[in-house]
């Protein structure tokens, strides 16, 4: 059967599909399916803060085409003398088809819940339809929570765009009882629905098959606008001009009062064109005792609902499961704590012991204390007559000596076994709840539990997770959790090493840490809270469903985050040490341990080795962590010291990366004020946390 596939060229619009749909549905799984693009996955709302893009994959049309008429061909080959013009014209028409068809681009666009624009990530999504015209949209809903992805739905039907609709999460929809009627929505709706586990590529296929053969216009389902609404709605259609979405569409947006459209208004329309549509919007407003966008969005709301009376079964169950129970318990006032307590305990052997202990010990003693660095130090000695350059490389700070050891030996097990901790706790949903338990927390802090969420991507990156301070509803929160990010928050690398510390010293110890540190955040986060201009939002945060974690996503998070690692961290490693051998070749690194003495040695109470540790943390707090890792391991730190390099460390400086994406979110006078705020004050801290135990008399439980 002929088998039509699409081309770009035969659209008017542009080549492009746009993956649409509410918040943590499962898009971006589906984006890095269609690109071949890895793109953060979780389980959990606003991770998708920015638009991702990417082309098709090759392996996409491959499938579609390439592949048969390829074969077929060959095996028709007659003869050796016309095999090879028969062959060239295969190759010929293969590289055709693929100019052809790598036009395509797909479109991640960040999760939203309404087409009328409340939030900066709704207005990114809805002018991409207005704008650019997607030739093809494909709409992400969740199976088990349908209602929300039919508005969606009817929206897009509204605008009269041409999509396919990808029923996601199946799986866990029949788990609870809930049974879909693909076929009578498809006919409901005019549109192909499919049914898929995106997570196990279920149905992806066949997804990207409807979506590129799809572009019929979908049959638009009746709402029962007021009539008030509707007859407003008819006015103002003869008004307004051609758009890539409906005339309709565009006119139930500028009588919902979409703020948004104020401006295209202004330069669309002449004053007596736009007192026109004023008036009429006005009067609609008047009409109304609540909002004319409420009175919209519940007429939708009632449509989509009839509409899942027609094609949703829910069947009755008393069962309760597992996932379903521990759900509950992670929320609970007495056992949600519990269960952080044991999360934590768990993090702590498997990263503090397993990671910092028994991995780092096999890498740094066994393998590269006993082959590989002797190895290359035999190498660089045999091949290099020069002094200066074997200095460099294999001497006290060499590129080979330090930086290799201190990035792969010493850093690289730590992290890994954090990324593989962190990966299982985002994709088991765990982290929403974290968000819930801590609510009452950050709302005395002048936050509320969104503001989780940030600051737990921190543990991961702290740059990425600047970025994600945009799910925040306003700038205020956006500041504060961006300052408690650079100021408290350590990166996974860092957190690593900080729990490899953690192991070498008593759990009264450990517990004066982390007392000390969220102290810091708590006070610093209320202040910065009272003294920044602004209003707290409301705290609304979708639970997804616990859920068992899929060990390839976990696998495919960790690769991701190590290549992140290898590919942005280590080369700061190696540009640290070369700053630190260039500032030893001059003599400075004395001349800095000197000035800084009074505050490393005195006030801290440190000894003068850990200031080149502080000196590497200018670049990466891990990789100035790692220093002192070193120094407590070799013994030349005691518990009082390392708890003071602990804290002082963990409040640090933010890295370079993390400092340039605060001017790329707020502008260069808040990073520099930030950093100017942040280093004397772990200082201050560090000195006070040392002097307090020393009058003590230095008894740490």
């Amino acid at each position: 059967m002929h088998r039509h596939v699409a081309n770009p060229a035969e659209d008017t619009g542009s080549a492009t599909i746009a993956l649409i749909g509410n918040p943590n549905v499962g898009k971006s799984v589906v984006f890095g399916y269609l690109t071949g693009h890895y793109v953060i996955v979780s389980n959990y709302p606003g991770t998708t803060v920015e638009i991702a893009r990417g082309r098709l994959a090759w392996e996409h049309y491959r499938a579609l085409r390439g592949q048969n008429r390829y074969q077929r061909s060959a095996r028709q080959r007659p003869n050796r003398g016309r095999r090879g013009a028969h062959h060239g014209r295969t190759l010929r028409r293969s590289h055709a088809f693929r100019r052809r068809h790598a036009a395509w681009e797909v479109i991640d666009t960040p999760g939203i819940n309404n087409f009328i624009p409340t939030s900066e990530d709704e207005l990114v999504t809805r002018n991409i339809l207005m704008n650019q015209t997607p030739a093809r949209i494909l709409q992400v809903a969740d199976a088990k929570n349908l209602r929300r992805g039919l508005l969606l739905s009817l929206q897009l039907a509204e605008m009269g765009l041409p999509y396919t609709l990808c029923l996601n999460m199946t799986d866990e929809a029949q788990d609870r009882g809930i049974t879909i009627d693909a076929l009578a929505l498809s006919e409901e709706l005019g549109v192909p629905v499919v049914e898929t586990i995106a997570t196990q590529k279920v149905g992806l296929d066949e997804a990207r098959r409807r979506v590129l053969d799809t572009k019929s216009r979908p049959k638009e389902v009746p709402i029962p606008y007021p009539e008030p609404i509707k007859k407003a709605t008819e006015e103002l259609i003869p008004l307004l001009p051609e758009m890539p979405i409906s005339r309709k569409s565009l006119a139930l947006m500028l009588l919902s009062g979409d703020a948004t459209l104020t401006a295209w208004m202004g330069t669309t329309f002449d004053e007596a064109h736009g007192e026109v549509i004023r008036s009429i919007i006005e009067r609609i407003r008047r009409a109304f005792a609540r909002s004319v966008s409420v009175e919209i969005t519940q007429a939708r709301m009632r449509a989509a609902a009839q509409l899942l009376e027609r094609v949703v079964q829910q069947r009755e169950t008393r069962l309760i499961s597992l996932t379903q129970w521990l759900g509950r318990a992670t929320t609970h006032p007495v056992g949600g704590f519990a269960f952080v307590a044991a999360v934590l305990t768990g993090m702590y052997y498997f990263v503090g012991v397993f990671g910092a202990g028994t991995l780092v010990d096999w890498l740094e003693e066994g393998l590269f204390g006993s082959y590989i660095i002797p190895g290359l130090s035999w190498v660089v000695e045999t091949i290099f007559p020069w002094q200066l350059l074997r200095d460099l490389l294999i001497g006290e700070f060499g590129l080979l000596s330090m930086a290799l050891s201190y990035s792969i030996a010493i850093v690289l097990p730590i992290v890994g076994t954090f990324f593989i901790a962190f990966g299982l706790l985002e994709d088991s949903g765990y982290l929403p709840r974290l968000s819930v338990m801590m609510n009452r927390l950050f709302k005395a802090m002048g936050l509320n539990g969104k503001a989780v969420l940030p600051m737990v991507l921190g543990l991961g990156c702290d740059t990425m997770a600047t970025m994600t301070t945009r799910i925040l509803d306003n700038r205020k929160e956006r500041l504060v959790v961006t300052l408690l990010l650079a100021l408290g928050v350590p990166c996974s690398a860092q957190l690593g090493v900080i729990l490899g510390m953690l192991q070498g010293i008593s759990i009264g110890a450990a517990a004066i840490w982390l007392g000390v540190v969220a102290s810091v955040i708590f006070i610093v986060g209320y202040l910065a809270a009272k003294a920044i201009p602004g209003q707290s939002s409301d705290f609304l945060l979708e639970m997804p469903p616990l859920r068992k974690p899929v060990i390839g996503n976990i696998v495919i998070k960790t690769m991701a985050r190590l290549e992140w690692y290898l590919r942005e961290a280590v080369p700061l490693f190696f540009l640290g040490t070369f700053l630190l051998f260039v500032i030893d070749r001059l003599h400075l690194l004395v001349s800095i341990e000197s000035a800084t003495a009074p505050v490393v040695q005195s006030f801290l109470g440190l000894p003068v080795e850990a200031t080149a540790a502080f000196i590497m943390g200018f670049l990466r707090r891990d990789y100035g962590a790692a220093g002192l890792f070193l120094l407590a391991r070799n013994g030349q730190l005691d518990t009082i010291q390392i708890l003071v390099s602990l804290v002082v460390i963990t409040l640090f400086m933010p890295c370079i990366a993390n400092l340039f994406m605060i001017i790329k979110e707020h502008g260069l006078r808040v990073a520099l004020g930030m950093s100017a705020f942040i280093l004397p004050f772990a200082i201050l801290v560090g000195g006070a946390v040392n002097w307090s135990l020393r009058l003590l008399n230095g008894v740490v439980p």
